[in-house]
C-alpha cells in the first residue's frame, strides 16, 4: 500500500471520528437544553402556583381565623401585627412589601391589630409595629418595634432581612446550593472553615 493510500484511510478515519464526535457533542447540547427548559418551565409552573396562594404579595387578612389558618398551614410565613394610624407599622410594611417580592418561599400576611383580638392576647402583642415569623406553625421570632433593628425608623430593609433568615423563615437560593455542595472540611458556622 502506498503512502498516499494510508493518508487517505487515516484522513477518512479522522473524518469519520469528526463527525462522531460532532454529532455526539449535537446530542448533548440538545440534551442540556431540553433539561434546561424543563427546569424553566418547572419553575414558572411553581411560581405559578404560588402566586395563586399569594406568594410574593404582601396580603392585608382581615379576619383572625384566615391570619391562623395561614400561619398554621403554610411553612414559612411572616405575619406582621399593626395599626392603621401608626407611623411605624407604615414603615415596617414598605420593608415587608419589599421583602414579599423577593422571597417566593415565604407567604407575607399582616393584620390589624384592632380585627385579632385573641392572638394579640395570646400572643401578648403590647408594642407595635409587631412582626413575628413561623416555620411549620411553630413561632421562630419575635420583633417588638424596631428594638432589633436598630432603634431606628431609617433602618435598613437588609437589618430585617437578616433577622429572617437567621430565624429561618426566608432562604436564599444561593444558601440552598452552597448546603448541597458543602465541603466536608466545613463547619455548620459559615464564617469559617476547620483549621488542620
Amino acid at each position: 500500500m502506498s503512502s498516499n493510500m494510508r493518508d487517505l484511510e487515516l484522513l477518512s478515519d479522522d473524518e469519520a471520528l469528526f463527525e462522531e464526535l460532532e454529532r455526539e457533542e449535537d446530542n448533548d447540547v440538545a440534551s442540556m437544553r431540553e433539561r434546561r427548559i424543563k427546569e424553566i418551565q418547572d419553575e414558572l409552573s411553581r411560581r405559578h402556583g404560588r402566586a395563586e396562594n399569594s406568594h410574593g404579595l404582601y396580603t392585608d387578612i382581615t379576619k383572625e381565623k384566615d391570619f391562623m389558618n395561614i400561619t398554621t398551614s403554610e411553612k414559612y410565613v411572616v405575619g406582621h401585627f399593626y395599626h392603621k394610624d401608626f407611623r411605624r407599622c407604615k414603615i415596617m410594611d414598605a420593608h415587608l412589601e419589599s421583602l414579599a417580592e423577593k422571597y417566593y418561599d415565604t407567604r407575607f400576611i399582616k393584620i390589624e391589630v384592632q380585627n385579632a383580638p385573641f392572638l394579640v392576647e395570646k400572643l401578648q402583642i403590647k408594642v407595635l409595629p409587631c412582626v413575628m415569623a413561623w416555620v411549620n406553625g411553630y413561632a421562630q421570632t419575635k420583633m417588638v418595634g424596631f428594638d432589633d433593628l436598630g432603634s431606628t425608623d431609617g433602618f435598613a430593609t437588609a437589618a430585617l432581612e437578616l433577622k429572617l433568615l437567621h430565624a429561618g423563615v426566608i432562604k436564599r437560593k444561593e444558601d440552598n446550593a452552597q448546603t448541597a455542595q458543602k465541603s466536608i472540611f466545613q463547619s455548620n458556622d459559615t464564617d469559617s472553615e476547620l483549621e488542620d
